[in-house]
């Protein structure tokens, strides 16, 4: 009878970012038919994980997505799972269950910025061991030894993605060296979610084999003149992507303006994430709200495709940071469009 071996992977309860933790269940033929009804809720210790405490410690995993797991032999899956507490409510740590999407209305594309870091050197791939390489400029979308550093890492990622039914929609070698992008795109709020976490557990673990850490950090490099990471969040909705005017884009625009809208967002946009909303490198800052036409110094840029379709498309957040939890910045964006 055959097994299968299924990775059961959830975000524990960390701050100010939470990290993924996964164990592995066995189970056979007789109970596992390769759907998501077949996997059975599990418990963790989540006095281990900042969930519980240590006398009743029992946290609950519900699965709610389930991927193949393209990295082990034979039988294998990836089981995304929310976090419970013991009575079965959802967990404070638990951001997908706070989105506000049933009918999947909402529809985002992330793109995925972060760091790969020597474990050895604890810098960036393709930095020397002391000093700095060469200004930013020649990375970006870059081809060449001196350019380009960890693709191997990356191209086995886009794979392995693929392979697991991500819809990834592309990659690219950002700013700074050593510095990557993908991008994921999902109708569906969670289903969204989901895929960027499983895509983040990929390239985690992947790393250990390149020995390469995934720096995830907004603004890794601290006050230099290098870029630092965000977590770009397009997103539409059937109002946006049937507007016809431009006054429908800028009423929706509009709601992000509060003081009190632009407080929930900077809250869940990521730790850290001052260090970068500066103003320089392709952001505005943290202290002010714009938006605009192909504007990438903006909180919120229209993309020219959205203008020369008719004002039929998309916007893009630009504010989230590369460590941001994707479930909870695409609830607080429905949120606000939805206000």
């Amino acid at each position: 009878m055959a097994k299968h071996k299924l990775e059961y992977i959830w975000l524990d309860g960390y701050e100010p970012t939470q990290s993924l933790r996964s164990k592995t269940k066995i189970l056979d033929d007789s109970k596992f038919k390769g759907k998501l009804k077949d996997c059975p809720m599990w418990s963790f210790d989540g006095s281990s994980t900042q969930q519980a405490p240590g006398n009743s410690s029992d946290c609950l995993l519900k699965p709610v997505a389930l991927y193949p797991d393209p990295a082990r032999r034979g039988n294998a899956w990836f089981v995304m799972c929310e976090v419970l507490s013991s009575d079965g409510t959802p967990h404070p740590s638990n951001g997908r269950a706070t989105i506000d999407d049933d009918d999947n209305d909402f529809w985002f594309g992330f793109e995925q910025e972060y760091f790969l870091y020597d474990i050895d050197t604890n810098k960036p791939a393709g930095f020397p061991v002391d000093g700095w390489p060469d200004p930013q400029g020649q990375y970006y979308c870059s081809v060449g030894a001196r350019n380009a550093f960890g693709r191997e890492m990356i191209e086995e990622h886009l794979e392995q993605c693929l392979e697991a039914g991500l819809n990834v929609e592309g990659i690219n070698a950002e700013v700074a060296a050593g510095q990557w992008e993908f991008q994921i795109f999902a109708k569906g709020a969670a289903s969204a979610g989901d895929q960027i976490w499983i895509a983040r557990y990929l390239l985690e673990r992947i790393g250990e084999k390149y020995g390469y850490a995934i720096n995830y950090h907004p603004k890794p490099l601290g006050d230099t003149d290098w870029n630092g990471s965000g977590m770009h969040a397009n997103f539409s909705n059937s109002a946006l992507r049937t507007a016809g005017k431009k006054e429908v884009y800028d009423e929706i625009c509009q709601k992000f303006k509060p003081k009190d809208r632009i407080k929930e967002a900077i809250s869940v946009y990521g730790a850290y994430n001052d260090q970068r909303l500066t103003g320089k490198h392709e952001t505005q800052s943290i202290r002010k709200f714009s938006y605009g036409v192909s504007d990438r110094g903006a909180s919120i840029r229209i993309p020219i495709a959205a203008v020369e379709s008719g004002w039929k498309g998309w916007l893009e957040d630009r504010r989230p940071a590369s460590n941001a939890d994707p479930y909870k910045v695409a609830a607080s964006i429905i949120r606000t469009v939805k206000s």
